[in-house]
């Protein structure tokens, strides 16, 4: 392997999800990652510790994944872009120092490669189950981004993507892959480095004594100082000042909970992707995410070939959820199918935006594999009866 100096794998490559994720946060700028091996996301951070020291970056193995996922804040505060990877048992340990990233405005990513559960589960093998917890995992009231890839390609280019959002924002990003797309293997284009688009560390131009370290400009987003700069502020994860100092107070706390969420609701329809197919006279739309996207194109395609109306939603951006979209669906359809590898998540969410205008139709599946196409298509008649 031959990369820029830039640490960029420049060319057409064979590559499986993971090793994809990894190349797309070395291309991102990703310098230091954290993590704790569980199957099926080492992968990820395997080839990062063989590539990043060729470019002046660094990978640590830590003792359990409560340490990986406050080191890669470390590592931020530091002037690292930073990220750790893991899957559900970890993540599950994961969630309070996610809601420390909510708090303390850390930009950074955890990658989620998700397979099935509850509890160990079912170690290498697929499922789409923790969706929910992505967003509603940690305690209190937060708003963070989450995208869902459905092919090696996407794990490069939305990794990036997911760096990109960490930064303009200062929030942490879910990256919700699946055991399939992680661990499924297909043509991967890595463009040069200077046709990544890379949005850069929100880095404050103020003098140490104008700098305060949660205060904004207007666009809800502080500057950032990094540890040894020469800046003084605190880093905490109770309710703090524009100084970062706590305080404790009712309109603290108002003020900064509301702040914490408008800069993500504020930008909720420019931050929401998805794939969209023939939905303007659809009767039926199948909306859809990771790999259960792949297998919903085929039952669309088969559902199509006699003669029905069907359209695609595919969510690129699970949350902050395209509510609005759904919304706008809802009312020129007759059914949404969502199906999932999972007993029903983000199905409650197309049911709460479509509000009643339209039946929305779960197709679960508890994990292990995939669904049959034939499943999707079922529900698909059964919706236009």
């Amino acid at each position: 392997m031959k990369a820029d100096p830039r640490g960029v794998l420049t060319g057409t490559h064979f590559l499986d999800g993971d090793h994809a994720c990894c190349e797309g946060a070395l291309a991102a700028g990703a310098r230091f990652a954290a993590g704790y091996p569980i199957t099926p996301s080492t992968e990820v951070v395997e080839r990062f510790a063989q590539r990043v020291p060729t470019v002046g970056g660094c990978f640590i193995q830590m003792e359990d994944e409560l340490a990986a996922s406050i080191a890669l804040q470390g590592g931020v505060w530091g002037g690292a872009k930073a990220f750790t990877v893991t899957s559900g048992p970890g993540f599950s340990l994961m969630m309070e120092h996610i809601g420390y990233a909510v708090m303390t405005e850390t930009p950074c990513v955890f990658v989620d490669v998700q397979r099935g559960g509850p509890s160990t589960g079912l170690p290498t093998l697929p499922a789409q189950s923790d969706m929910m917890q992505a967003r509603w995992g940690s305690h209190g009231d937060y708003e963070i981004i989450a995208l869902c890839p459905n092919s090696p390609q996407e794990c490069f280019d939305l990794t990036i993507k997911a760096f990109n959002f960490a930064e303009e924002f200062r929030v942490p990003v879910m990256f919700m892959m699946d055991e399939v797309v992680g661990h499924m293997t297909e043509k991967v284009v890595i463009p040069p480095a200077d046709q990544i688009e890379v949005t850069p560390r929100k880095h404050t131009h103020k003098s140490v004594e104008d700098y305060l370290p949660y205060a904004t400009n207007g666009d809800m987003v502080p500057e950032m100082a990094h540890a040894g700069e020469g800046y003084k502020f605190h880093v905490t994860g109770l309710t703090h000042d524009e100084r970062g100092y706590p305080n404790m107070t009712p309109k603290v706390q108002q003020q900064l909970v509301t702040r914490l969420q408008n800069k993500i609701r504020s930008a909720a329809d420019r931050i929401a992707m998805f794939e969209e197919d023939s939905t303007d006279d659809a009767d039926v739309i199948v909306v859809s995410y990771g790999i259960t996207s792949r297998v919903a194109q085929r039952a669309i395609e088969m559902a199509r070939a006699t003669g029905l109306k069907v359209g695609k939603l595919r969510l690129i951006t699970a949350w902050p959820f395209p509510e609005n979209k759904i919304r706008e669906l809802a009312a020129h359809t007759k059914a949404f199918v969502v199906p999932e590898l999972n007993l029903g998540q983000m199905v409650r969410e197309v049911e709460r935006a479509a509000a009643g205008k339209a039946k929305t139709i779960l197709v679960p599946h508890a994990g292990g594999s995939v669904h049959h196409p034939e499943e999707i298509l079922a529900a698909i008649q059964e919706a236009v009866r």
